[in-house]
């Protein structure tokens, strides 16, 4: 039983990955597609109780909003992923603003995910942290090395 949690600001390829990497073997929680948290918990809920592997797919820019998730999990007897999305701001800012629709941000939306953004640590309750790059030709997920 599996639980992952993303961390990382819009546009930084979180969806993406999940489809790449996980969609074949997770059930995908998201609040852009769950559309309220009522939703979302049942989802959850769904899962813990099912020992059904998830992706919180969401931005999760804090420990305190991860801490839910991590919790929920724990509770359940999940080992717990974290993969956490690095991108400079202006990197995301340029690929948000190549979308169109939904998907576009807001500016302010996503400068006020970066300013809550906190970086993960192991002792939130992960029991593996890794690393995620998006680049021109796919993703470089790399393992935890407690910087920046």
């Amino acid at each position: 039983m599996e639980a992952i949690i993303f961390c990382g600001i819009q546009a930084t390829g979180k969806t993406g990955f999940y489809v790449a990497h996980f969609l074949q073997t997770h059930v995908r929680i998201s609040l852009d597609l769950l559309k309220s948290r009522y939703r979302e918990d049942l989802f959850l809920e769904a899962c813990v109780k099912g020992s059904q592997p998830f992706v919180v797919d969401n931005t999760n820019p804090s420990k305190a909003e991860r801490e839910k998730y991590i919790s929920l999990a724990k509770q359940h007897k999940f080992r717990v992923k974290g993969y956490y999305f690095r991108s400079s701001l202006t990197d995301a800012l340029e690929r948000n603003n190549q979308r169109a629709g939904k998907a576009l941000i807001p500016k302010i939306g996503v400068l006020n995910t970066y300013k809550k953004l906190e970086i993960p640590v192991m002792e939130e309750g992960f029991d593996e942290l890794h690393y995620v790059e998006l680049e021109e030709n796919g993703f470089t997920i790399k393992t935890w090395d407690h910087e920046i």
